[in-house]
């Protein structure tokens, strides 16, 4: 009768790894929208670096905002920090949207600085939602973080698909990048409503979430409290309590989680560094003119977000996952040879070349964060792997940020070259 009821409570795995999926990409198909529209600012904004300017205003913000929140995230109810971001990137894409309306497309450091201040409250609204979803699945299935992840992955695919069909459509028509640009950030704005929906009224009522939610009460956990509440469970007691189990002087502290997964949690900020030091700035900056013509960078993109995509995906082969800290950490320096490879093929190489070489970085850059994502959080109660998720989170947005700075140094070397 025990498996019974467990098997019962285990249902709806399948439309929670669909939800999960569809969370991961209103988690950033906003800033992937508008990284993909850099043929637009470009344009607009002709001497202002617009793709490397806002990433770079985006980092800090999101950078602090998950340390502030990764130090105090045992006490902040999760449900509302999940929902509070999700609403935050509604109102910030829909408040993009109407910057570009009321100024008509035009360019000028107004507009400039508006998008600006709009990219760092993406970057603080990434941060929150980032840690939260990612410390909430982290004590559920492992199939749900990595459907979170390649949901973070598809964003970009969805992304690049819709700026590839909106410049086909409009390219010839008058005004046609900023008419695909617009039609682009209002799919983007949908998706944002739908991820707030499928959060708030589907994924509590999930037998399965209930179940994994319930587990983490029972081990300690307040942060799950309230979607408790949500869901119509009102008896659950934490273990703090009824007085038996892990209590919350006997949790890990963050120093001590950090200690002993180091060796992931530095692979994982090296893995964002690398990355972010050639998207998106590099690939629309340095790589040259070609047969592609405007269309050049946005294949490019197009092919990192599809085979990121597709490698975190590999993962769930047993046989292919790769879970050993040396063996990780390896793989993952062994990626920093892509640097000459890219300034070398950006200097000599065809198209096609370059196309093979970033389609690489995408393939490792998604294989490579599903395997520590869903290996890390292994072993731990339930509020220690919500920290987890949160520490996560901080060593890639901080990876992200110092990837970001160290972009920039391909257009000094250009500059010094010139």
């Amino acid at each position: 009768m025990a498996i019974v009821a467990e098997n019962v409570a285990l249902e709806g795995r399948f439309r929670a790894k669909v939800i999960c999926f569809i969370l991961g990409v209103g988690s950033l198909i906003p800033l992937n929208n508008m990284w993909t529209m850099g043929d637009y600012y470009y344009q607009v904004f002709p001497t202002y670096h617009p793709m490397r300017t806002f990433t770079i205003v985006y980092q800090p913000f999101a950078l602090i905002t998950t340390l502030i929140l990764a130090h105090y995230e045992s006490r902040i109810n999760t449900r509302l920090r999940n929902l509070y971001g999700y609403s935050l990137f509604f109102a910030l894409s829909l408040l993009v949207l109407v910057l570009d309306l009321a100024t008509s497309g035009k360019g000028g450091i107004g507009t400039f600085v508006s998008l600006c201040l709009l990219f760092a409250c993406f970057g603080i609204t990434h941060a929150i939602v980032q840690g939260g979803v990612c410390g909430e699945l982290s004590f559920m299935c492992p199939r749900f973080i990595q459907a979170f992840i390649s949901g973070i992955n598809a964003s970009g695919v969805v992304a690049c698909g819709l700026r590839l069909f909106t410049k086909y459509y409009f390219e010839k028509l008058h005004n046609g990048l900023r008419k695909g640009a617009l039609l682009s950030l209002a799919i983007s704005t949908i998706f944002e409503l739908l991820s707030i929906i499928m959060y708030e009224i589907y994924f509590p009522t999930l037998s399965i979430v209930k179940y994994y939610r319930s587990k983490a009460a029972l081990e300690g956990a307040n942060t799950v409290l309230d979607d408790l509440t949500a869901a119509g469970i009102q008896n659950v007691k934490t273990n703090h309590e009824v007085g038996v189990g892990a209590t919350q002087q006997e949790w890990l502290s963050h120093k001590k989680l950090f200690c002993q997964n180091i060796e992931y949690f530095f692979g994982l900020f090296m893995i964002y560094v690398l990355t972010l030091s050639i998207m998106p700035g590099f690939l629309y900056e340095d790589t040259g003119v070609h047969n592609l013509g405007t269309w050049y960078p946005l294949v490019l993109m197009t092919m990192y977000n599809i085979m990121d995509l597709v490698s975190s995906y590999i993962p769930l082969i047993e046989v292919l996952k790769l879970e050993s800290r040396k063996g990780l950490l390896v793989v993952i320096f062994s990626r920093f040879l892509l640097i000459p490879a890219f300034f070398f093929t950006a200097k000599y190489g065809a198209q096609g070349w370059m196309i093979l070489v970033v389609s690489y970085l995408g393939l490792t850059n998604g294989y490579l964060t599903v395997c520590v994502y869903t290996v890390v959080p292994r072993g731990y109660t339930g509020p220690e792997q919500n920290a987890l998720g949160n520490l996560l989170a901080l060593c890639l947005l901080s990876g992200i940020f110092v990837g970001v700075a160290i972009g920039w140094l391909w257009q000094i070397g250009k500059s010094y070259q010139g």
